[in-house]
């Protein structure tokens, strides 16, 4: 390796890399073979790929760039799946690239990336990836772990430094055949999810890899070699070291995408849920019975995801993180009484933002929705009215049904708020609660009479007692 690399600087007519910068470099411990699936022995056809995609095909190897559809989108269409993303893989440089599509905008740091607008869809360009340390600096590696890297290589190169091998097919559109360097295409067959390369440096490269083999797992029903369920074991704790705005976005992928509760389940199953989710994986231990409202609220947002429906991460990560809510709340209740809600919710908070990093777009609402809770539990209590003009009432209530689902007590306040929606009937006493609450509020919100004082005439002695005198 050290031969090729001075080599490469000979020849570019640079400075020999140093021992320091030759460090920076990523083991080669995979060999490529390249194995060419001809047309006829998959089942990817152009109608199924991107209109836009092709377009960005073509238009690279028309300028004489190599081109590759890559990644998600051809292990999808070989499993028959409808890809949402398609990515090109190419041999041409970010600043290339963006020479030839005027609507290309270059993205990353830790990454370059080109991304090429087609209204609102997006096709993500990315330049193959060496293996080994030009020497420029632009790769960066701490711990084994890989904080920048922009070195680029050969298509094998970049073949091999994929995470899993159903993710490192490439198809092509000069012949449509599909190249698969690392076994991926046979993976893929046998619906196994398998690293490229050594396990245990792979997720010391990247941690974040240990949640996309849960999540690619949930989501395809793969197995997971056993290779790799035993480097998790050993590093699951090196999680804890990622960026916290990438476990944000892992988050999002591993529970909105229309396969939340499996991807829990996986979650559990690998005991990543510590890494990821440390306070609730606590607080179920303590309370099983905790993990049937997360679960039921996990398996209303594929519902609703299956179903086109909106779904919002404040109401999924009030659901996720309610045991330990809970737990947090019962530490407090005996000593600050009501106050233990906002402290408990700001405690929770606190501590799971410094795992992820929830935005306040999110978290705050989160919040109501839990200090709601304790309100909506006293439904036979007054302000029924108040609390159905809330903004975050239906939230709430939606939340009160799952924790309903897991605790027979709150069945007489579901019914209650129940009957109080549009178009239910509500009974005699809800009837009697709410139109004593509207009662209140309007003789509330009438204005007060002032009383008429009189003016004293002239001359006229006042009326102050000598107690009222002492007090001045």
């Amino acid at each position: 390796m050290l031969k090729r690399l001075f080599d490469r600087a000979f020849r570019r007519g640079k400075p020999a890399p140093t021992a320091s910068a030759v460090s920076g470099s990523l083991p080669d411990d995979v060999e490529a073979k390249l194995v060419s699936i001809p047309r006829e022995q998959h089942s990817i056809s152009r109608r199924n790929i991107s209109p836009n995609a092709l377009r960005v095909l073509y238009k690279l190897r028309d300028g004489g760039f190599a081109a590759y559809l890559v990644g998600g989108a051809v292990r999808d269409l070989l499993l028959d799946g409808h890809p949402k993303d398609f990515d090109v893989a190419t041999d041409a440089h970010p600043e290339q690239v963006k020479q030839l599509f005027r609507n290309c905008r270059l993205i990353g740091r830790r990454f370059r990336l080109a991304h090429v607008h087609f209204g609102a869809e997006i096709i993500e360009v990315a330049t193959f990836r060496g293996t080994e340390d030009d020497g420029s600096g632009a790769r960066e590696l701490v711990d084994g772990r890989i904080v920048r890297d922009n070195v680029y290589g050969s298509i094998e190169e970049d073949a091999v430094r994929r995470d899993f091998t159903i993710n490192a097919l490439y198809y092509a559109v000069e012949d449509f055949s599909v190249r698969d360097y690392v076994g991926g295409f046979q993976d893929v067959q046998q619906r196994v999810l398998r690293l490229i390369g050594d396990p245990d440096r792979r997720f010391r490269e990247d941690p974040v890899r240990m949640l996309r083999a849960a999540r690619f797992s949930a989501k395809l029903g793969f197995s997971i070699d056993p290779a790799a369920v035993s480097a998790m074991g050993r590093l699951r704790q090196l999680i804890v070291g990622a960026p916290p705005a990438r476990l944000f976005d892992e988050s999002i992928k591993l529970f909105m995408a229309g396969h939340a509760l499996q991807s829990f389940r996986v979650l559990r199953e690998l005991q990543l849920l510590d890494s990821l989710l440390p306070a609730t994986a606590d607080a179920m231990r303590q309370d099983p019975a905790a993990l049937v409202l997360v679960e039921s609220a996990l398996q209303s947002t594929d519902e609703r995801v299956r179903a086109g429906k909106p779904v919002t991460p404040a109401f999924l990560f009030a659901a996720l993180l309610w045991p330990a809510m809970q737990a947090a709340v019962a530490r407090r209740v005996a000593s600050e009484g009501l106050d233990a809600w906002l402290s408990g919710a700001q405690e929770v908070v606190s501590e799971q933002c410094a795992r992820i990093a929830l935005p306040k777009r999110f978290s705050l609402p989160m919040q109501e929705i839990w200090l709601l809770q304790p309100r909506l539990d006293a439904c036979a209590r007054k302000r029924a009215g108040r609390l159905l003009a809330h903004p975050r009432f239906r939230a709430a209530y939606d939340f009160l049904l799952f924790r309903a689902r897991g605790d027979d007590r709150l069945n007489a306040a579901a019914e209650f708020w129940t009957g109080l929606q549009p178009g239910a009937a509500p009974d005699a006493a809800v009837r009697t609660v709410v139109a004593t609450d509207s009662a209140s509020s309007d003789e509330a919100a009438a204005p007060r009479k002032r009383r008429r004082r009189r003016r004293k005439p002239a001359g006229a002695k006042s009326s102050t007692t000598p107690a009222d005198s002492a007090g001045d």
